[in-house]
């Protein structure tokens, strides 16, 4: 058999740099890393809060300094565009049929938000309750 060689195209490791659409996704895939450190967040709360009282407010004292507050500032923001993003590639997602009917994908876009505002309303509600 001859010595064949095999053709290798050369990708650019900043391939997706090239167009805004590509920079959007990769950037709403970036941001699941912020869903991952709250979700991490979250389970260190609750590991404080089983190990006692004071362990808890040790934890709490941490999440209360400055540097950990802007990090959860520019969390926070990632995790908006995360939810943002997805909220409005639902509709390519998931096809919904009512009947024989397609549900139109502006329908979806809206009772995924409509959700979010219920359950941010009821979380505060909770919050300012206690």
């Amino acid at each position: 058999m001859p010595n064949v060689k095999m053709y290798k195209r050369h990708m650019n490791i900043f391939w997706w740099a090239n167009r805004w659409i590509h920079i959007k996704f990769i950037s709403r895939e970036l941001t699941s890393i912020c869903v991952a450190i709250y979700s991490l967040v979250l389970l260190l709360y609750v590991w404080a809060v089983l190990k006692g009282p004071e362990e808890f407010e040790a934890f709490s004292s941490v999440m209360r300094s400055p540097v950990v507050l802007v990090l959860h500032v520019l969390l926070l923001g990632g995790l908006l565009f995360h939810s943002i993003t997805w909220f409005n590639l639902a509709p390519k997602a998931m096809v919904v049929k009512l009947g024989g009917t397609k549900v139109p994908g502006t329908l979806i876009v809206l009772m995924n938000y409509a959700g979010w505002v219920v359950i941010s309303l009821v979380l505060v509600w909770l919050l300012l309750a206690a």
